[in-house]
């Protein structure tokens, strides 16, 4: 009965926590697009317009089920499930905390990628199943740039585990703290096992990982089809992307989908490469500060810190960069990302090989 009351309420936080932080999100990146474009973002409903997002989804779940005539029924109803649900199983392999994960796996890196690539089926079958000729044209274009990206995404993910040596994110997290079980080597030469902190994230160890994660940072943008790389759901050209036709709950769910896989995203390359819920804060001397800030407490603190930091700078992105054309979104993956992350592959093995061992 434990067992079965763990595998229901798990599941359930999680959903509980994309919804809050899918509200928090969508109203912090109103403000933030109202303050990069100098007006004051929503205002009326609620102080400051606080309850703004609460409306929207209200109103969402309260719209009529609607579905094209010509469209594919059972497609067309089953693609948001689809897309969320991917992205939502991919949260089961992530590490909150010290030893604070829903699915402790050596395969949890692995897992992670495979389950979340199954979004594009979902949003193949939103496409076709519209019947619509901007939603299939969305749709193919999201499928193409998803897929491309892939590509630097996976290669960056193998640079680090070339480095790190496992696929259990667990492990990939302590490898970067005062409790990791092997020594830890400021850009392999210093050790900074005791003194952790921010000398001791991947990023540090061996230097070409800070490329790695900005080529990791770059491709998951694509990924999340957030701007610049929001080709697939270029209003002014497609109406609205592959979800052109969907409304109301089933528009919600594609809605929670995007934000999920922000998130989902940004605590991945924390976890990987910016110390996950390890402190910043090093031990200098007598002042250990990366001993007292451990723990369940401080590790959901810092992981939700550094996560929710990466999203801003996401939806920063968004309202400062205009959008890529077609070609050039493929030229910066196949010409520039995709070498730039075969040559970190190979300095990869270099450095496991002559400056680790």
């Amino acid at each position: 009965m434990p067992d079965l009351f763990i595998h229901i309420i798990v599941p359930i936080a999680i959903f509980l926590f994309i919804a809050t932080f899918t509200l928090f999100a969508v109203y912090a990146e109103r403000k933030i697009a109202g303050f990069l474009q100098d007006r004051l973002g929503p205002m009326e409903t609620g102080k400051f317009g606080l309850i703004q997002t609460v409306a929207d989804i209200l109103k969402l779940l309260q719209k009529e089920f609607i579905t094209p005539s010509a469209a594919d029924k059972v497609l067309f109803a089953i693609a948001p499930v689809v897309i969320f649900t991917a992205v939502f199983i991919g949260y089961s392999v992530v590490p909150w905390a010290p030893d604070f994960i829903p699915a402790n796996t050596n395969t949890g890196l692995f897992f992670l990628m495979a389950v979340v690539s199954i979004d594009a089926i979902g949003i193949l079958m939103a496409g076709w199943g519209s019947n619509n000729k901007y939603s299939l044209l969305g749709a193919i274009r999201a499928i193409a740039q998803m897929v491309s990206y892939e590509i630097p995404v996976g290669l960056c993910l193998i640079s680090a585990v070339m480095i790190t040596q496992t696929l259990n994110l667990n492990d990939i997290a302590y490898l970067q703290g005062i409790d990791s079980p092997h020594p830890i080597y400021f850009f392999g030469f210093w050790d900074v096992t005791q003194i952790g902190g921010v000398f001791a994230w991947h990023i540090f160890q061996a230097p070409h990982l800070l490329i790695v994660y900005v080529i990791f940072f770059l491709a998951t943008l694509a990924e999340c089809n957030r701007a610049p790389f929001d080709i697939p759901e270029a209003e002014s050209e497609l109406i609205g992307g592959f979800h052109t036709e969907y409304g109301g709950i089933k528009f919600a769910f594609l809605f929670l989908a995007e934000y999920a896989m922000m998130f989902l995203v940004a605590i991945l390359g924390v976890v990987i490469f910016l110390g996950a819920w390890n402190t910043p804060l090093p031990n200098i001397g007598a002042l250990r500060l990366a001993d007292w800030t451990t723990g369940l407490g401080w590790g959901l603190f810092w992981t939700f810190t550094k996560s929710l930091l990466i999203v801003g700078i996401q939806i920063w992105i968004r309202w400062t960069l205009p959008r890529f054309r077609a070609d050039q979104l493929m030229t910066l993956c196949w010409k520039i990302l995709i070498p730039v992350g075969f040559l970190c592959l190979a300095i990869s093995g270099f450095w496991r090989i002559f400056i680790m061992l």
